[in-house]
């Protein structure tokens, strides 16, 4: 689980997030949307430790990272997956060594040991017979497959995810969804994910957080995002892709 206390982060005169609380459940998908400049990626990056808050706390399964010293900020840190919105993926590692590099960079466990863990995930994600390709040689949608497997390798605590249906068709948008979903569920990680995708808020989005000019607007579930009375959410919501796709089946339906 991870609380948020009155976060406020500035650079300069610019205050990009101001006063945000929330709290993120483990095993959950936690879904973070709002428009460019709502300051989802300041608010994620702050969750990730990268940018310290002006103001409030992060309290991640009862710790305060405030508290903590460098080292143990180290540790924390390292307890935390990433997926990337381009995957970042090393282009001369094989899909292989991408997923074990943090495992070489965090852990001291044997050749065999990361070799075994890396199979295990590559499993996991239905890429257990890629390991000698090079990323060049996956599609997109296998680049995020291998990009989670590569966050969950360490066996982290919390998983971050900076959209991860940049790119991807919707079919395979679908299917990183599902997949990011149930390995929350059967690890029982904390799991946040940054997107402006509303395919994904109707798949997934066990719980939303709605941020607008850096306040938190808005907050509930995929069952409740179309029942809000508040503006800026609607406005978001009725923009988007996904709404114009169903509002025009519905009117070809009664044509």
């Amino acid at each position: 689980m991870i609380e948020v206390n009155d976060i406020h982060k500035s650079f300069g005169d610019s205050k990009i997030l101001k006063g945000i609380s929330t709290t993120f459940e483990k095993g959950k998908t936690n879904l973070v949307i709002g428009q460019s400049g709502s300051g989802k990626t300041v608010f994620l990056k702050t969750l990730l430790g990268l940018f310290e808050p002006d103001q409030g706390s992060i309290i991640y399964d009862g710790t305060d990272y405030s508290d903590l010293t460098p080292d143990e900020k180290s540790d924390l840190r390292s307890k935390m997956g990433m997926v990337f919105q381009g995957s970042a993926l090393f282009d001369s590692m094989t899909i292989a060594e991408n997923v074990k590099f943090p495992l070489r960079m965090f852990t001291k466990q044997s050749k065999s040991e990361m070799n075994d863990r890396v199979d295990l995930v590559l499993k996991r994600v239905n890429l257990d017979d890629a390991h000698n390709k090079l990323p060049s040689e996956a599609s997109g949608g296998m680049q995020k497959r291998v990009a989670i497997a590569r966050a969950i390798v360490n066996q982290p605590r919390f998983l971050f995810c900076d959209e991860p249906n940049s790119g991807l068709d919707p079919r395979t948008a679908t299917v990183i969804d599902n997949l990011i979903q149930e390995i929350t569920h059967e690890y029982d990680i904390t799991t946040i994910i940054n997107t402006h995708d509303m395919n994904s808020v109707m798949e997934i989005g066990q719980k939303i957080i709605f941020l607008k000019n850096g306040i938190k607007e808005w907050e509930g579930s995929n069952k409740n995002i179309f029942k809000t009375d508040n503006e800026a959410v609607t406005d978001f919501v009725y923009s988007s892709d996904l709404f114009k796709r169903v509002q025009k089946m519905y009117l070809e339906e009664d044509m």
